[in-house]
């Protein structure tokens, strides 16, 4: 079990402990957790999928321990209700932010290891990862859109597909527009509230132009 006072310290964000005379932050909980979390997925994987080569295995767990989808898991708990935050962090809705949410679940990971030690945060990860894992090992070339239309770009020699992007609105709600051009065409487009996420719907959109366009 996890004292009151090493889950507190893993949902205390840097900037309040800038309010607060410096005080000690998550971020080496998250250091820990990230750890844990990257040995007990990469484990799992490994030995639920022996038939995958190092590579589907390797974009697979990129996608399991990836921001968003830590993000996605903290949400579900309701970390974000918990999560000490400067002002600033709060009157820009820093309790949403994927950023935020995901460290503070890697924190969260980290002090279940503090606590309990291997075996405990190998119960703790499995509950959390396992579903994620079954659900995200079918998803196929949406596993990461970008490496995917990487791979077929190169299959058909198109050379190497190339992204732009923009931004606008302001600091806390950015609005991210990219583009991704394969052969100096335009193949794909996407918009997102991060630079990831739109060039990831880019990367998407154009990966199936391109696999319902022929081959010659």
């Amino acid at each position: 079990m996890v004292d009151s006072q090493l889950l507190s310290l893993a949902f205390t964000h840097r900037s309040w402990a800038y309010e607060h005379g410096r005080a000690p932050t998550n971020e080496r909980l998250e250091f820990l957790g990230d750890s844990v979390l990257g040995v007990v997925v990469t484990d799992r994987i490994f030995r639920q999928y022996p038939d995958r080569s190092e590579g589907d295995l390797a974009k697979l767990r990129a996608t399991v321990v990836s921001g968003h989808t830590l993000a996605q898991v903290a949400r579900e708990l309701g970390i974000g209700a918990y999560l000490k935050l400067g002002r600033g962090e709060i009157a820009t809705h820093g309790d949403g932010k994927e950023s935020i949410l995901a460290d503070a679940m890697e924190a969260v990971i980290g002090a279940v290891h503090l606590a309990g030690g291997f075996e405990a945060s190998i119960s703790f990860v499995h509950s959390l990862m396992d579903p994620v894992i079954a659900r995200d090992a079918e998803l196929g070339a949406a596993l990461d859109w970008k490496s995917s239309l990487q791979e077929l770009v190169a299959s058909r020699e198109l050379g190497i597909p190339v992204y732009t992007c923009e931004t606008s609105g302001p600091d806390h709600e950015r609005h991210f527009s990219a583009e991704v051009l394969v052969a100096g065409h335009v193949m794909g487009a996407g918009e997102a509230s991060s630079r990831r996420g739109a060039e990831h719907i880019a990367a998407q959109n154009a990966y199936q132009a391109l696999s319902s366009t022929p081959v010659g």
